[in-house]
């Protein structure tokens, strides 16, 4: 079965509260078996608008993907969950 993948282009916006979030959404990402692949790191901007960090994390399949990206402690890439940053 394929592979499930998130990936999120994000600003971070408050620098304490983005750790914060991350510690809570380790409990939720590891019930899902995710495997974080890139977490920030450098970049080359081919074209158009680029965010500061890229996330890219790997799950056993798409179906333990979903639930995990919107689990309450994660939340949807611009929920209250994550008013830390900005995502794309």
């Amino acid at each position: 079965m394929p592979k499930g993948y998130w990936i999120a282009h994000v600003d971070v916006t408050d620098p304490n509260g983005y750790k914060e979030y991350v510690a809570l959404n380790a409990k939720a990402f590891s019930k899902y078996g995710a495997k974080f692949l890139v977490r920030g790191g450098q970049f080359t901007k081919k074209s158009g608008d680029a965010r500061a960090r890229h996330v890219v994390i790997e799950f056993e399949t798409y179906e333990r993907r979903s639930p995990a990206t919107t689990a309450p402690s994660t939340g949807p890439p611009n929920s209250s969950a994550t008013s830390t940053r900005k995502a794309t």
